[in-house]
């Protein structure tokens, strides 16, 4: 059935009943003629020997003839088609010239050319122009020019000779027909298959007499030729075409102007809206689906010149919509030359303020930076101080309670005391009472006790104790009452039991401070055996720390040295980001080994394959190893080749001289060599087997002057005592400062954010209201909970609404914009913690440890050479930043852990770079949401308004007349257009079957949307206008 693809699945989805319909209707549509019976039928009519009788009898039928001829090529297969095309046939040049004789008598006035023959013939000139001529005379801006000479046989004009007078009567007859308009359907036809419009397309004359049917009379055929036109202005390479048939019609009718007989039929036509808006159409794509903009706007001008302009001017009120909306899309498009210049200067001034002001925002930057971390440094020192006197307020409260607890117990014992002396005193005076009544008598015994005895006892007694009783009647109380046991006496008061503590601290000796104190000897036998101990513990203490010290990766930075690879071929370069050797240290790289992976490689094929281009013979490594030797053969190397030869390209680096370099070690002198050259030079300290070897050298009183330059460097080197400790130690020195200002902004930030996070209200809130809501949603199922992890917060995100429109976080934020607006602004709370997420606070206290190790060896460098300045004045002057420096590092461990205990988590789980970023990712979270949230707002409120808007309206245009209901309708096709314009799915045909239509179709429909965006100023890439089709 010869349909295009889109077509062919359009029918697989019918049904079978379907499918035969169509069927059937295809075989009434079977070749009633081979495509030469039209032919010939069509050469009879062009035949000039016939007479005009015979010519009027056949031309009755021609219009019947060209309309079957045009069903054919429509529906008829593909087949059928290029037969009517092939070199046998030749059917477009017979189109194309029974075209061409239908429409002479339009183009050239048969009365004319008898009246005036003259006239007519100056007028006929152009007729036997050359193209050479034709291009001669063009003064068409490049663009034009080039495409004119591009298609040359385009601009061909009809023919070389004049029509004879019976040709042109001829012609008259036809012209009063439809056989124009039906010529151009069938062109149209045959362009629709890719085949056919290619062979149009490069047709001498084919285009060229499409543009020329606009001098037909009929408006219909008019508005064909335009929107068959406007279509191959809209294929790839389809403009310069056009261009060309235009100028091929100025020349041939006459024109002052291209396009001039176009807008003398789009002024005269008034009356037929279809051929107006087919005009307008054609113009509408011709000037603005140009990608270059000059040419666009030459294009523009030339129907500026025509007085286009104050046209549309004049149509603006027209009631077609159709019409109206061509010409909003054209006056939408126009490039207003001089705005454009006006925009450019803006432009231009706003670049230079745009960028004066980068640079205002650059400066400022940077003392944002500046104040920030001044910022946090004194929030840090308040921080500090808040946990110090928080510190000191908890001792002052555990004082109180002491004291408080002391004072209960002194009122507690004070007032057993007064009960025991009241008990005590009716004693007394029960006693002086029972011996007034002679009912008891009081005697003093030998050891001292006094008895209580009844009178009857006591008559047969010595009556020499009344002296004792007189003088001691108190005495039996008191030894009755000093028999009962009192509470032990109250404990000091811890001021007191401090000043204690603090006399006894000062006749106790320092383990490290010797034992010849006088004091010693006088102190109890227990307490110098806990001494003694104490001693011995903290000897082994100093013990451990000092071998911590000696084997800290501050000095075990002497890695192996790789040796250089020898290649045949010169390499290219591998541009990696090389780790130095001090940073390999605990990763992979320290536990891979690739010179083991060489050995296992075929390295010859390697070079092969990636040696570079210019190269010369392969090298000989043997030969080049041998003239080394014999080149080098007056020095003697007792180091390795590769290590002399680096060693010699880094003294070369420092340029001083050897004994230069060990004085300066020597005193530690980190002016004379900078801490990168030390660094470098840690890695030549010389091994246990080159001291041998340069000893041994030394001690057979071998001439050193035989030795190389290296050698003897080495040999000097290495004769420094404690060279690795001095090495480690000017590394340490020089590193100091950096490691100090790297380390105190990541403690800062540490601090700063767990106690700004632990303290902040507002947080709290928002916490307790996600537990709220969570416990709400669960409770029916899983219970009520107490807490909840923090990881929990980036769930907010996922759970989500009916609709699906909204998350939980989302509702949160209404709800605390609505219910809660004092804790909205809750993130301004939280300082630093994106700082502080970027922070490893393992590996910042690990750093913090090793500056100690390394100032502990630099004090015990100093206390074996103390007199050497500089180590002293190292100390005095850093001794107190690392102080203050490790202050910070513990406050930041214990304010991280606190605040990490404070929300349920464990601080060895949990470290910063996992705690702090899931407060920063729910900010941003919640900041996010707070803005949908707006927006969402601001819409609903937006279409509430427009509702109402336009419920208003169409109450009061339902009073209004039909008029302004019409302009209504108008108003509302111009706007549904310009949203359809805002689309950028753009789509360029190519010469492909079916395109014509599509595009002709599209057109019919209005669907144009813009052109390269003037308003805008930007230039796009593709210059054909989009061309949609609605139902697809």
């Amino acid at each position: 059935m010869n349909l295009p693809p889109d077509k062919a699945r359009l029918l697989r989805q019918y049904d079978n009943e379907k499918k035969w319909e169509l069927i059937c209707d295809q075989e009434r549509f079977q070749v009633k003629n081979p495509p030469h019976t039209y032919i010939q039928k069509l050469k009879g009519y062009l035949d000039p020997a016939v007479t005009r009788k015979k010519f009027r009898r056949r031309v009755q039928e021609s219009t019947q003839v060209l309309r079957e001829l045009e069903i054919s090529l429509r529906t008829n297969h593909i087949g059928w088609v290029r037969e009517f095309l092939n070199e046998e046939n030749k059917g477009l040049d017979v189109l194309v010239e029974y075209l061409s004789f239908a429409q002479y008598a339009v183009t050239f006035d048969f009365e004319s050319l008898e009246n005036n023959v003259e006239n007519s013939m100056d007028k006929s000139k152009p007729w036997s122009r050359s193209i050479e001529d034709l291009h001669r005379g063009s003064n068409l801006p490049s663009p034009v020019g080039n495409s004119i000479s591009r298609s040359g046989r385009h601009s061909t004009l009809r023919y070389n000779t004049l029509p004879s007078r019976r040709t042109l009567k001829n012609s008259r007859l036809v012209s009063k027909k439809d056989d124009v308009h039906v010529c151009i359907m069938c062109l149209r036809a045959i362009m629709n298959y890719q085949y056919g419009f290619n062979m149009v397309m490069s047709h001498p004359h084919a285009v060229n007499e499409i543009a020329l049917s606009l001098n037909n009379k009929n408006p219909r055929t008019k508005a064909l030729v335009l929107e068959l036109l406007a279509a191959v202005c809209l294929v790839r390479g389809g403009h310069e075409i056009i261009l060309s048939a235009f100028d091929n019609f100025k020349e041939v009718c006459g024109e002052k102007q291209r396009f001039e007989k176009l807008m003398e039929h789009f002024r005269n036509e008034d009356n037929n809206i279809d051929f107006m808006v087919a005009c307008m159409q054609f113009i509408n794509i011709v000037v603005h689906s140009v990608e270059d903009m000059n040419f666009r706007v030459h294009l523009q001008y030339e129907f500026t010149k025509l007085g286009l302009d104050e046209y549309l001017d004049k149509l603006k009120h027209t009631e077609s919509d159709k019409l109206q909306v061509q010409i909003q899309a054209y006056l939408d498009n126009v490039f207003d030359v001089g705005a454009l210049l006006e925009d450019a200067e803006t432009k231009n001034a706003a670049l230079e303020r745009v960028e004066e002001l980068e640079e205002n925002i650059s400066h400022l930057s940077e003392k944002l930076q500046d104040t920030e971390n001044e910022a946090m440094a004194k929030i840090v020192e308040l921080e500090k101080q808040l946990m110090q006197r928080n510190k000191e307020l908890d001792v002052i409260r555990e004082i109180y309670k002491d004291a408080n607890t002391q004072v209960h117990t002194l009122r507690k014992m004070v007032k057993e005391k007064e009960e025991a002396i009241q008990r005590q005193s009716t004693l007394e005076k029960k006693i002086h009472e029972l011996e007034k009544q002679g009912t008891i008598k009081i005697q003093k015994k030998g050891d001292g006790d006094i008895a209580i005895l009844p009178v009857a006892l006591a008559s047969g007694m010595v009556p020499a104790g009344s002296e004792a009783v007189s003088g001691t009647c108190v005495a039996p109380v008191a030894g009755a009452v000093s028999s009962v046991p009192l509470p032990p006496p109250p404990p000091p008061l811890p001021a007191l039991a401090a000043a204690s503590e603090a006399g006894k601290k000062r006749f106790v000796p320092e383990p490290w401070a010797g034992w010849e104190l006088e004091l010693w000897p006088v102190l109890p036998p227990v307490l110098k055996c806990q001494l003694e101990n104490c001693s011995l513990g903290m000897r082994g203490v100093f013990s451990a720390v000092g071998d911590l010290v000696i084997s800290s990766p501050l000095v075990s930075l002497a890695v192996k040295i790789k040796k250089p690879i020898k290649t045949k071929f010169r390499m290219p370069v591998f541009n990696w980001v090389a780790l130095k050797p001090n940073q390999i240290n605990g990763t992979v790289f320290n536990e891979i080994d690739d010179e083991r992976i060489l050995e296992d490689l075929n390295v010859d094929e390697f070079e092969e394959i990636f040696k570079t281009k210019a190269q010369g013979p392969a090298i000989d490594l043997t030969s080049s190893k041998q003239k080394i030797t014999q080149k080098g053969s007056n020095k003697v190397t007792l180091l390795d080749a590769n290590r002399a030869k680096n060693l010699a390209i880094t003294l070369r680096k420092a340029g001083k001289t050897a004994d230069e370099i060990c004085k300066a070690i020597h005193v530690f002198d980190l002016k004379t060599l900078p801490v990168d050259f030390v660094e470098c030079l840690m890695r030549f300290l010389p091994t246990e087997n080159e001291v041998k070897v340069l000893r041994l050298y030394e001690r057979e009183r071998k001439p050193i002057e035989n030795l190389s330059d290296e050698d003897r460097f080495m040999m000097q080197f290495s004769k420094i005592e404690r060279l690795m400790q001095k090495m480690t130690i000017m590394a340490f020195i020089g590193n100091f400062a950096e490691s100090i200002q790297m380390l105190t902004p990541q403690l800062h930030a540490i601090i700063a954010a767990s106690v700004s996070i632990k303290s902040s209200q507002k947080l709290k809130k928002i916490l307790e209201i996600i537990l709220a809501l969570g416990n709400y949603m669960n409770s029916s199922k899983r219970g009520a909970v107490y807490g909840f992890k923090l990881q929990s917060l980036d769930l907010l995100l996922e759970t989500k609404s009916t609709d699906r429109k909204q998350t939980l976080l989302h509702y949160i934020s209404n709800v605390v914009k609505e219910k809660y607006q004092h804790v909205s602004l809750f993130y301004n709370e939280l300082h630093y913690v994106e700082k502080a997420a970027a922070v490893s606070l393992e590996n910042v206290l690990l750093d913090v440890k090793e500056l100690q190790r390394g100032l502990d060896l630099t004090k015990r460098e100093y206390t074996m050479h103390d007199h050497n300045t500089m180590l002293k004045e190292f100390i005095q002057n850093n001794e107190g930043k690392l102080k203050k420096l490790q202050d910070d590092a513990k406050i930041a461990q214990d304010a991280f852990d606190d605040a990490v205990k404070y929300f349920g988590e464990n601080p060895k789980t949990t470290p910063p770079s996992v705690f702090f970023p899931v407060f920063v990712r729910f900010v941003k979270a919640y900041k996010q949401a707070e803005e949908e949230n707006e927006l969402r707002k601001k819409q609903e409120q937006a279409l509430m308004e427009k509702l109402m808007e336009q419920e208003a309206l169409m109450e009061q245009q339902d009073q209004k007349s039909p008029s302004h209901k019409t302009k209504r309708q108008q108003q509302e096709l111009i706007a549904e257009l310009r949203r359809r314009q805002v689309k950028d799915n753009r789509h360029v045909y190519e010469g492909k079957d079916g395109a014509i239509e599509d595009i002709i179709t599209a057109l019919k429909k209005n669907n144009i949307t813009k052109f390269p965006n003037v308003h805008s100023r930007v230039r796009i890439s593709s210059s054909t206008p989009v061309v949609e089709d609605t139902q697809s």
